[in-house]
């Protein structure tokens, strides 16, 4: 079994950050620091270890901001800071470093090539937000790939974990930053500009088609495969416009058979075999889907090229009702269904069991 993420943030991680405090700072009290901070932590889940790390890192280093904002900076030359032991540190800065707007942002672009500042960005982006997306934009030609991809990744409308910032809900701030980066030659910036605009398209549908419009229009060394992982999320709604970005045709294609199992228990898989046939040449995009009350979940299936029509595809799959802890399956009627370029080709019934 993975080891529980909170569980990062330990003696270990608290040991490696107090080791490059105490370095560039020699009066930081580094027992109380580790010894406060290890206090409590085990009853506290990640973001609140983080939370609390950084507490007892204001309260121990008990410098002026300014001050402590420079002791930050040089630790990271004095000690092997990683998410884990760097992440309170960027903590500390999204919260003390409220009233200064440029040492705390060049703090962060410091840190975070050692631990992302995606999350502690954010509260500059809503105090400040045309100062600091100024900076941001900045980054975005910065040399290094992890300041690069923090100026995608800190200003995602919908950054998973991160608060919501209401001026990065509208797509216009961000598409500067967004176009400098599409075609960045580090695949981990260009991931983060993907799942930017995925963000977007879940807000502003027509907007992200736009752009990803233009930009497969223009072209560029990786711009269809940023396109496509951009396009995602309408590529899994079956928007048509979407599916005519990466070549296929909507509503192209039909289920020649489908076989899924009657029952399955909660806790095991269910198989099922469908054949899909091609109405003429070209992409395939193939998702099922598992629907009950109030309720439809998509997932991917499979991507085919047809040479021709009539071609066909042979796919077996499983489906696992295995209990997640964010997400609970109750007994009882469920359906299949099997999505061809965006359209529900076939269906079946079967049943889950307690």
């Amino acid at each position: 079994m993975a080891q529980p993420l909170k569980d990062m943030i330990n003696a270990a991680s608290v040991a490696a950050l107090a080791d490059g405090v105490v370095a560039a700072h020699g009066g930081f009290p580094r027992d109380r620091f580790v010894a406060d901070a290890l206090a409590g932590l085990d009853g506290l889940e990640l973001k609140a270890r983080v939370g609390h790390v950084a507490r007892v890192l204001h309260t121990t280093l008990d410098l002026p901001f300014p001050q402590a904002a420079g002791v930050l900076r040089e630790a990271t030359g004095h000690a092997r800071l990683d998410m884990w032991s760097g992440w309170p540190a960027t903590d500390y800065v999204a919260v003390q470093g409220i009233e200064h707007l440029d040492e705390a942002m060049s703090t962060l672009a410091v840190i975070t090539p050692f631990a992302t500042a995606e999350f502690a960005v954010r509260p500059y982006l809503d105090r400040y937000p045309d100062a600091a997306l100024k900076i941001v934009l900045d980054w975005a030609d910065d040399a290094d790939e992890h300041l690069r991809r923090l100026a995608s990744e800190g200003t995602r409308p919908r950054l998973p974990w991160g608060v919501r910032v209401r001026g990065l809900m509208s797509p216009g701030p961000t598409l500067p930053i967004l176009e400098r980066l599409r075609d960045d030659p580090s695949e981990y910036v260009r991931r983060s500009v993907a799942n930017h605009v995925n963000d977007i398209a879940k807000d502003h549908p027509d907007t992200a088609l736009a752009v990803l419009r233009r930009w497969h229009a223009e072209g560029g060394e990786h711009t269809d495969r940023v396109v496509r992982h951009a396009a995602r999320g309408l590529l899994r709604a079956g928007h048509p416009e979407a599916l005519g970005l990466v070549g296929a045709t909507h509503g192209s294609g039909t289920v020649a058979s489908l076989t899924v199992a009657d029952t399955v228990a909660t806790g095991d898989r269910i198989p099922f075999t469908v054949v899909v046939r091609a109405d003429g040449p070209g992409p395939l995009l193939l998702k099922y889907a598992v629907r009950r009350d109030g309720s439809r979940r998509v997932f991917h299936l499979a991507e085919r090229v047809a040479q021709g029509a009539g071609d066909t595809f042979t796919l077996a799959r499983s489906h696992s009702f295995r209990p997640v802890t964010t997400r609970t399956e109750p007994p009882g009627a469920r359906e299949l269904e099997i999505v061809v370029n965006g359209e529900v080709r076939a269906t079946a019934a079967f049943t889950l069991l307690p």
